[in-house]
């Protein structure tokens, strides 16, 4: 019998059509990696990107030239634009403002063929640092509301080139899922002085039934409401708010995690394209700043993470209702994850 589950942080509906039954070998939807071409993120090709904005160099070597391990340059082709100011105006019902923002990539690998799931945990755990410093430095400027660190694995996941990358892309408005979230958490607090999040989290961990992944600081589990097959949903054990306030400590832990979760689904799902992103919360220094906006929100936002397989198409039923379907259960999703042999 299909159900609907409710997910209420994201407020939404998801049919789990149980009937279908989906195993990790069902899925019609392979990974294809991008066309090959000319990669101007290989060493050695350092004068193909624009400058770089940070990198993890070894001793001796110089910017924008072969020694790195971790690279940050803007992308070529920008979705917003760094220069300028928003110039907001309405045109009769309708709002506009000018592409201010930024759009950067971390190129996490000198090696165009590294699979991260394959990487070393010191290796992702320098891209994990990569990502907590450009998060802290794009939040001091006050124009972006928002900053979103998102990878795309796979031409079925958007990736355009196969080269190990994440994106991020800095925002003057805060996204309408990220506003959904919020708003979540904001009431839930309000109303029981707890955080949503961390409920959820406690439950999953004392149901045990959609864990993949459990350590003494994090928890990787496949969300009861799940859009997607093998969706998974990765968090920290405790309270907190703020990616950009992660720990080394912390971030060393992550990294295991994170290896742990990309290998389990590299080897459950015969390395899928996927799609991962981090919520973590606005800019709370942006400008202008709305009166108690976010007052509560160090006590009732939990970053986390969100991996997503593209195993699956969202087709004509999707897009019109909001409603997502679900062919695996996700207790059979992470009944399958835990069982891979690593």
């Amino acid at each position: 019998m299909p159900e609907l589950r409710y997910d209420p942080i994201q407020k939404r509906w998801t049919i789990i059509a149980s009937e279908q039954g989906r195993r990790p070998d069902d899925f019609p939807i392979k990974n294809e990696p991008p066309r090959e071409g000319f990669c101007p993120f290989c060493e050695g090709n350092e004068g193909k990107t624009p400058p770089e904005i940070a990198a993890v160099r070894a001793n001796g070597s110089g910017p924008n030239q072969p020694g790195w391990q971790v690279r940050v340059v803007p992308n070529k082709f920008p979705a917003l634009r760094i220069e300028g100011n928003m110039d907001r105006k309405g045109i009769g019902v309708y709002d506009l403002m000018n592409g201010v923002g930024a759009h950067e990539v971390i190129i996490e690998t000198p090696q165009h063929n590294l699979n991260l799931a394959d990487a070393r945990v010191e290796h992702i755990e320098q891209v994990i640092r990569m990502y907590r410093q450009r998060l802290v430095d794009l939040l001091r400027d006050r124009r972006f509301k928002y900053i979103l660190i998102f990878r795309n694995y796979g031409a079925a996941a958007g990736a355009l080139l196969s080269h190990p990358h994440t994106q991020i892309i800095a925002s003057p408005v805060t996204p309408l899922i990220l506003v959904r979230e919020l708003t979540s958490a904001k009431q839930h607090y309000m109303q029981k002085e707890r955080c949503l999040f961390c409920d959820v989290i406690q439950q999953e961990i004392e149901s045990g039934e959609r864990i993949v992944v459990a350590t003494e600081e994090f928890v990787a589990l496949t969300p009861f409401a799940s859009r997607f097959p093998f969706e998974i949903f990765i968090a920290p054990r405790s309270h907190h708010h703020s990616f950009a306030e992660i720990s080394d400590h912390m971030i060393r832990r992550l990294a295991v995690v994170l290896k742990e979760v990309l290998l389990r689904s590299k080897k459950c799902l015969n390395d899928p394209a996927y799609n991962f992103l981090i919520h973590t919360i606005p800019n709370v220094k942006a400008s202008p700043r709305r009166r108690n906006y976010w007052d509560t929100i160090e006590v009732d936002f939990h970053w986390h993470i969100e991996f997503m397989p593209r195993l699956t198409r969202i087709a004509g039923f999707e897009w019109a209702t909001g409603f997502y379907i679900n062919p695996t259960a996700p207790e059979e999703a992470a009944k399958y994850l835990r069982d891979v042999a690593l």
